[in-house]
């Protein structure tokens, strides 16, 4: 069998007759529609919202939050359209592209332009957010959780704000999309460290799939509706990462749908608890490093008996991705005492990348992690106290002997694009 690594996959030899292999269905989901048409379509019967062309009369000024180059939003198939109706409506708007960086660097020139076309990039104004700017950024309210929701300027002052997104499972946050475009997407450090709080990652209910009872969802939708956000236009993607389904309208009832249509092909449920989980991060270029290796990690956890073994598969051809993630676990002299550290930091203090790290200690502090990666970075995953493998059937190896030959092996090739439920 054949399991997600960098480009060119990692072969498990072993004999896996017994195995639960858990895969979503996002590969059987196939469009009738062309890309466009798929957008143009959800535009033209918005979800619980008048269309967009009717929002936009009698304002002066918009602003579309657009994803960020970290995204595989296929914006060129939907601003395009959704600029042409804002015009549609009034041709005299004054519209901004506000890209939503989020805790992230600043998109680069080329980026935008492989992202939304030359045309559209050299065409309109675009502005990136910052979030560590404290000038270009203006607060607007507090949040359930009592923190400040501090935003970008222009998001704020805009007479129509509106978004543009992609919905696929996140590791904390439930989903991605709708109200996220707000938090973290163009809002200050203050407010997207107070919503990554260690409270909030501790919840069980910050999982995959998950949004009831959810405190970073609960504050991300408190942030969108503080923000006006009123409009959104989100897609989901298939494996060719193409527009396969699209959402428009009202920015929590558009988001709902396309979050129940989604869940449909990803949820899968284990026939029995594994006491070995093997699991990749969808290969290139997700599996670029540890820090992104956390969020396949995390599908192994949901599947995992208590104490079981997690095998990853890796490639982490760019290291680490975070010092301060790296530090984390290297320095600390226990596991537990990381833990304790991370859950007594008040919320207006979280630490850049405090969520990762705290992520993974908890998987750690109840299962041994074996790392299938690069040879180069044996070293690396053992400073910060993970096990390394060359190959697949090494790790397993390892694992068996540890579990029995009777051990439940439940295998879940793209960890992260499975909601693994009880």
């Amino acid at each position: 069998m054949r399991i997600p690594y960098g480009v060119t996959g990692a072969e498990l030899h072993r004999d896996i007759s017994g195995a639960e292999i858990l895969e979503s269905q996002i590969g059987t989901l196939k469009a009738e529609d062309s890309e466009d048409e798929l957008v143009r379509k959800a535009m033209a019967a918005p979800i619980g919202s008048p269309r967009l062309s009717e929002l936009a009369r009698g304002k002066k000024t918009a602003t579309i939050i657009v994803s960020d180059h970290t995204r595989p939003v296929p914006s060129k198939h939907i601003l395009p359209f959704m600029l042409a109706e804002l015009r549609e409506g009034n041709p005299d708007i004054d519209i901004t592209l506000l890209i939503a960086t989020g805790f992230h660097r600043a998109t680069t020139r080329e980026e935008l332009a492989a992202k939304v076309g030359e045309e559209l990039a050299s065409r309109e104004k675009f502005v990136c957010h910052d979030s560590r700017d404290a000038s270009s950024n203006v607060e607007i309210g507090v949040l359930p959780s009592g923190a400040r929701l501090v935003i970008d300027r222009l998001a704020a002052e805009t007479d129509l704000l509106v978004a543009e997104g992609f919905i696929e499972p996140h590791f904390f946050a439930g989903f991605s999309g709708g109200r996220k475009s707000v938090l973290p997407g163009v809002c200050d450090q203050v407010t997207v460290l107070g919503n990554h709080c260690s409270k909030f990652i501790d919840s069980p209910y910050a999982r995959t799939g998950i949004l009831e009872g959810n405190p970073l969802h609960t504050d991300m939708v408190a942030a969108a509706k503080l923000a006006k956000l009123q409009y959104i236009v989100n897609v989901v993607i298939d494996e060719d990462k193409k527009v396969a389904a699209a959402f428009a309208g009202d920015p929590f009832q558009a988001h709902e749908a396309g979050c129940s249509f989604l869940k449909g092909y990803c949820r899968v449920k284990p026939q029995q608890k594994g006491d070995i989980v093997v699991t990749s991060n969808g290969g290139a270029p997700l599996d670029q490093n540890v820090y992104q290796s956390v969020k396949g990690l995390t599908a192994a956890e949901a599947a995992a008996a208590p104490g079981a073994v997690l095998i990853i598969s890796s490639r982490c051809n760019d290291g680490v991705g975070g010092d301060s993630f790296y530090k984390a676990l290297h320095e600390c002299d226990t596991l537990e005492h990381l833990m304790e550290r991370i859950l007594a930091t008040p919320m207006d203090q979280t630490d850049p990348d405090q969520w990762e790290y705290q992520i993974l200690c908890r998987m750690m502090l109840k299962h041994r992690i074996i790392f299938v990666s690069e040879p180069s970075m044996q070293k690396t995953l053992e400073d910060m106290k993970l096990e390394y493998a060359p190959d697949l059937d090494t790790a397993l190896e390892r694992a068996y002997a540890e579990k029995g030959p009777d051990a439940h092996l439940v295998i879940i090739p793209n960890g992260i694009s499975v909601i693994v439920e009880p």
